[in-house]
């Protein structure tokens, strides 16, 4: 039994190696532009997730002291831009979290808030939030108080590693 020469069957088999390599390629391109557009998608859905309950606090505040001009009733944290920028989503979750924290400010008198700011910087000077396993220091550069809304203006950094 005689088996026939590799050489008729070698253009074949180029051209199927071609197609198997052109197909892992196309693969990897796609898997890359998905991972990309969902990243961006999820990105987007926790600035909304974050915008939505910073909302529902706002109505709730609103709703509770719309009859008194004097209390602070809405609180908005911004972060300064910085060199390099931090990933949106670490900013995002550690705006969340202050928020939580500066809640109890919510239905204060404003006349007061030389106290309050006081308390704030003493509470909040040089904390740390963890965010995915990495810390993160705020430091409060400028709070103004204007027609009921608190805004508060603070300086993320990330706390250097420290070697045991």
């Amino acid at each position: 039994m005689r088996i026939p020469p590799f050489k008729r069957y070698r253009h074949l088999s180029q051209i199927a190696a071609v197609f198997v390599l052109g197909a892992i390629v196309g693969s990897i391109v796609y898997n890359v532009v998905f991972q990309q557009s969902f990243n961006m998608l999820w990105v987007s859905n926790q600035e909304l997730e974050a915008q939505v309950q910073q909302y529902e606090d706002d109505i709730k505040t609103l709703k509770k002291y719309r009859y008194q001009q004097t209390v602070i009733k809405e609180i908005k944290i911004r972060t300064e831009q910085q060199d390099p920028p931090l990933d949106p989503v670490v900013d995002k979750s550690i705006v969340v979290q202050l928020r939580d924290d500066l809640s109890e400010l919510r239905g204060k008198s404003v006349f007061e808030i030389d106290t309050y700011s006081k308390f704030v910087r003493s509470l909040l000077d040089k904390k740390i939030y963890k965010v995915r396993d990495k810390e993160y220091t705020i430091e409060i550069k400028t709070m103004l108080l204007m027609e009921g809304m608190l805004q508060i203006w603070v300086d993320v950094r990330p706390v250097p590693v420290r070697n045991p």
